[in-house]
């Protein structure tokens, strides 16, 4: 004892003569003592810490209580710290060693007496082990991550008093986790010891467990509460994965799955709408419409909300949107995806994506928020009803997708009031106090339509509206070179699709792209990888119509008979042809008068047109009606006249009346048709009848016959065009002087598939 208290030369220490260092002999005992590695940093990964090497051990003790060790076997040490609390600890002799070896600086942590667990006696080692054993399997959203912040955030809403009482407590109960008080820790590092020292179950558990002591039941509850939401993120956003996760390439959903990152392509959002369509074409050129806006901004998705969010905390609803076939429904899924995987909109607790579609099961009925919110997402059944309610601090984003969809028009100022999320009212209700913000107030709403919605807010209603564009020309390729696994076939498409000018320029719309590659790979399926793609771009403008007629039938217009449908293609087919040979591709009408056309199935229901709104010089607001693009306008124009000659046996562009004398005697001839259409497009030097004329030669193809068939409502038969107009186009091209119109009857004839 006495060479222990010696005092220590200049080439040594305290810590060198209890631990040996020199010419001092090893230990006896040295088996009882280990040399542990230096404490690592904690580190913020998706597993959890390996804790299976790990030893607890008694607390170093202080030089008094070392001292007085050595003086007495049976001796007790009771020291006050340094906030006032006092603690007790029985000592025994060799416990020593490790408070003297604390005066070394330099080998602090390098000898640290091992305690064996049957040796190591405390008031509190049943609650400990029964807290290191829990009986629940750990649920997949307990991450390091999450516990950490949540015992952080809990322990900031202690008071400073609160937070030494909670560190004397953890010392006091655990004193195993610390080699000194932890009073002079901050939280940082308390909350980094406690993850070190115990499981993620285990470390929440301690802290609820000094909290319940402390009396603190409201911030222990909160523990509970933000683990259950925690659990319902997760679930949701596993589920919502496994939804929207894969996406079909092909329009028929017969392909095998990909991942959606793996095909989409950036779509253009722009901060500002009502800029008028893409008026691009390959042979005129269309004054734009003047709708007296400047053009916006363009956003990336990640944008949507967090843009109007740092700009105006008030801009909670966001209104997107675009013409049929633009990608609304894959912004929608980009959105979701990318918030699922934590790359945009951190700051949305939950997402709840409600289809329109989905919505008209409950349409009918009187239903509540909060029933729609379980029957579409069960996993959020494990909320209480107050957690339902949501609020700032976990707030929620209801995306309604396809609002066109729902019928019944959307009034907004003679609805009644809803915002109990529990009340059960008619769909209409519930989807109105969504967008007007009343229904779960201070949550977050983003919807989706095509223009002709009627959305009629009230003047007290923030909002903002964008505008999706689809795709720009480097998209364009993009899109092509995902699709195509091949890079071979990939740029081969992309080629493609340059050499064909009105494509190109059509392949705007994301729908359309998917119409060329799903023929492009039907092409290279039949006739192999090498194969020369098809040059009509007839048969890919019929696809496009199908396509959206079909989405018609399916979702907006289920009841529509085939009649009403070949009806609605001839008044809208003869309505294009009329402005077209005018000259002109939009229709201009003054609020209140009667529209040329069918507005709501022209526009909403179908697709093929689109609406905006302009401020001219006079007083009145005019409305003007476009088709999604001007080369639509033209297909639906020739459609109109192929379809006039094919169920009514009538020549559009024959005004003598010795001819349909002529006819009605001897019947009418396909080829009379295709002459006089020739004749009238070659009379137009502007060229505002040659993408019509192309179209029109594309319809007597045999192919694209098949495809229109639905819509021929005569059973006459139409014989072998092909070779008659065939001779009629070289005629024509040999006597024409016009360069620009021989080019125009060339294309006709790659329609024709001469």
């Amino acid at each position: 004892m006495d060479d222990a208290m010696a005092t220590p030369t200049e080439d040594s220490s305290i810590g060198d003569a209890v631990s040996g260092r020199g010419e001092h002999e090893p230990h006896e005992d040295e088996d009882m003592y280990y040399i542990p590695e230096r404490r690592r940093s904690l580190e913020l990964g998706p597993s959890p810490m390996d804790t299976s090497t790990w030893h607890f051990v008694d607390l170093a003790l202080s030089p008094i209580q070392s001292y007085g060790s050595m003086t007495s076997e049976d001796s007790l040490a009771i020291q006050e710290d340094t906030d006032g609390f006092s603690t007790s600890v029985k000592l025994q002799r060799a416990d020593s060693f490790s408070s003297c070896y604390s005066f070394d600086s330099d080998d602090c942590e390098k000898k640290i007496l091992k305690v064996k667990s049957e040796d190591y006696v405390q008031d509190n080692s049943d609650s400990l082990q029964s807290l290191q054993t829990p009986t629940k399997i750990r649920h997949p959203s307990l991450t390091v991550p999450f516990t950490f912040k949540i015992i952080c955030h809990t322990l900031k809403q202690l008071s400073e008093a609160e937070l030494k009482r909670f560190k004397w407590l953890l010392w006091s109960q655990y004193p195993q986790s610390f080699s000194a008080s932890p009073q002079s820790m901050d939280m940082v590092d308390l909350v980094d010891r406690l993850l070190e020292c115990y499981s993620l179950e285990v470390a929440l558990d301690i802290t609820e467990k000094l909290l319940v002591d402390m009396e603190k039941k409201r911030e222990a509850k909160y523990i509970q509460i933000m683990c259950i939401r925690n659990e319902v993120r997760y679930d949701l956003r596993e589920d919502l994965k496994k939804k929207y996760g894969e996406v079909c390439q092909d329009l028929a959903m017969e392909g095998q799955k990909r991942p959606f990152d793996d095909v989409y392509a950036n779509l253009y959002i722009s901060s500002k709408c009502n800029n008028g369509p893409n008026i691009e074409h390959e042979v005129l050129t269309i004054e734009k419409v003047n709708t007296h806006h400047k053009p916006g901004k363009r956003l990336l998705t990640k944008d949507i909300l967090t843009a109007v969010v740092s700009g105006d905390v008030w801009h909670r609803l966001v209104w997107l949107t675009g013409l049929a076939g633009s990608g609304k429904s894959m912004i929608v899924r980009k959105l979701i995806l990318d918030w699922i995987e934590e790359r945009s909109h951190d700051h949305i607790f939950f997402m709840f994506p409600l289809p329109v579609e989905e919505l008209k099961q409950f349409e009918g009925s009187e239903v509540s928020l909060v029933e729609i919110i379980q029957k579409l997402f069960p996993a959020t059944k494990k909320l209480s009803e107050r957690d339902l309610r949501f609020n700032d601090d976990y707030n929620a984003m209801f995306i309604l997708d396809g609002l066109e969809e729902y019928n019944p028009a959307l009034d907004f100022t003679n609805t009644m009031l809803v915002s109990d999320p529990e009340d059960k009212n008619p769909l209409r209700s519930i989807v109105i106090n969504l967008l007007k913000g009343k229904l779960c107030f201070g949550n977050f709403c983003f919807v989706t339509s095509r223009p002709g919605i009627k959305f009629c807010c009230r003047y007290d209603t923030n909002y903002k509206h964008m505008d999706l564009c689809g795709f720009c020309d480097l998209e364009k390729e993009e899109f092509f070179k995902k699709r195509f696994e091949d890079p071979d076939q990939a740029a081969q498409v992309v080629e493609y699709v340059k050499s064909l000018k009105t494509v190109h320029i059509m392949c705007h719309l994301p729908l359309f792209c998917c119409v060329v590659a799903d023929e492009c790979q039907r092409t290279f399926r039949e006739k192999g990888p090498k194969a020369e793609l098809p040059r009509s771009i007839t048969h890919l403008y019929t696809k496009l119509l199908l396509v959206l007629l079909r989405q018609r039938r399916a979702s907006r217009a289920p009841d529509c008979s085939p009649d009403k449908e070949v009806e609605f293609l001839m008044e809208h087919g003869k309505v294009a042809l009329n402005m077209l040979e005018q000259g002109t591709f939009k229709a201009v009408r003054v609020r209140g008068e009667e529209s040329v056309v069918n507005e709501p199935e022209a526009i909403v229901n179908t697709g093929l047109c689109t609406q905006f709104m302009t401020m001219p010089r006079v007083l009145c607001e005019e409305i003007l009606m476009t088709f999604i693009h001007p080369t639509m306008q033209e297909y639906l124009a020739a459609l109109y006249a192929y379809l006039t000659f094919r169920n009514q046996g009538k020549n559009i562009f024959d005004q003598h009346l010795k001819s349909r004398m002529r006819n009605l005697i001897k019947g009418p001839k396909a080829v009379e048709l295709y002459k006089s259409a020739v004749e009238r497009s070659l009379q137009c030097e502007d060229g505002r009848l040659d993408i019509f004329l192309r179209f029109l030669f594309g319809m007597a193809n045999k192919t694209n016959q098949e495809l229109l068939q639905p819509f021929c409502t005569s059973s006459t038969r139409i014989p072998n065009l092909i070779p008659d107009a065939a001779s009629l186009l070289r005629k024509k091209m040999k006597d024409s002087p016009h360069t620009d119109r021989s080019r125009n009857l060339k294309y006709c004839q790659e329609e024709l598939g001469a």
